[in-house]
């Protein structure tokens, strides 16, 4: 071989080497897509402890409008059905809300957080509000796993069940008589409420407290917290409060003929001499509760989350 060809070679072999180089450097690897690896988080712990605290504080208040939506009675009746049943049964039906929501709070949180990663780890291109609706939908869809735990509770806060003793004796009574579909009564309002409340949840909860004075303090940022998300809960849980009407309907329900959303809805909206604004009975202590209620999350979940993140 002559010294020209060694060189035109040599020249197109360092050109190859070159081409594959820039080559690998523009070529896309999981790494560059995403910086954040999915792995397990700690966000199920805060969501369920910030729900814990929660439901301890708000039950006997949540009992009250139980009572209200399942009767269409007003607050002063509620409260006077409950004081002729006496003090001890204001938390009889606490385990069933501390075991659903705790859990279902933690899903909620840790799946956003997961569906999150995912989602963008996958589609990296995909705008960052529409990645957050994604996964807040799936993550609330994800929850109606737990249905059967809002179910029961559901039928021990119902005064006219006074047979059934216990959480224990209700999940083996409505399994063992009906099966397991029996427990799911109620499946398709949790689904039209859960995924798109979680979706307008995630989507606005840091937006609105930007929309707060800059905290300067530890307490004034709890506070922001606190006011954020119990303004947006307290919101998002009045716009659905008639598919909670229709829900509990459903799920007082034992055995006997299954009807459908539609037919529920319709039922009580005749039975309530067709006014809509008596789908909304209750409404101002729901508004109060969850005002209470996601105000006391929103901010229990920030502030367990700067307690124990790894630092």
């Amino acid at each position: 071989m002559t010294n020209k060809n060694m060189s035109l070679h040599q020249d197109s072999g360092g050109l190859l080497n070159n081409a594959k180089t820039a080559e690998m450097q523009v070529q896309p690897t999981p790494e560059t897509i995403s910086p954040e690896p999915v792995h397990e988080s700690l966000e199920f712990f805060y969501g369920g402890g910030a729900a814990f605290i929660n439901i301890m504080v708000t039950f006997p208040l949540n009992k009250v409008l139980f009572r209200q939506q399942l009767h269409g009675i007003g607050v002063e009746r509620a409260f006077a059905q409950l004081q002729r049943e006496g003090p001890a049964m204001i938390f009889r039906g606490v385990l069933p809300p501390l075991l659903q929501k705790t859990t279902s709070t933690a899903l909620m949180f840790g799946l956003y957080d997961q569906y999150s990663k995912m989602i963008r780890h996958q589609f990296p291109s995909i705008p960052v509000s529409s990645a957050k609706m994604l996964a807040a939908v799936f993550s609330g869809t994800s929850e109606a796993i737990l249905v059967p735990f809002e179910r029961v509770q559901t039928v021990l806060q119902d005064n006219r069940q006074k047979h059934y003793r216990n959480t224990i004796h209700v999940f083996k009574e409505l399994y063992s008589k009906y099966g397991i579909k029996e427990l799911y009564r109620g499946l398709t309002p949790i689904l039209l409420r859960n995924g798109p409340s979680n979706a307008v949840f995630f989507g606005f909860r840091h937006e609105l407290k930007d929309l707060l004075p800059e905290a300067q303090t530890q307490t004034g940022n709890i506070l922001n917290d606190f006011v954020s998300g119990a303004v947006l809960g307290a919101s998002i849980s009045t716009v659905w409060y008639p598919i909670n009407v229709v829900k509990t309907r459903m799920m007082v329900k034992v055995g006997g003929e299954y009807l459908s959303f539609r037919q529920t809805f319709w039922n009580i909206y005749y039975e309530r001499g067709k006014r809509l604004y008596s789908l909304f009975y209750g409404v101002h202590l729901n508004f109060s509760r969850a005002l209470i209620s996601w105000g006391i999350i929103n901010a229990s979940y920030e502030l367990l989350k700067q307690t124990f993140s790894p630092r």
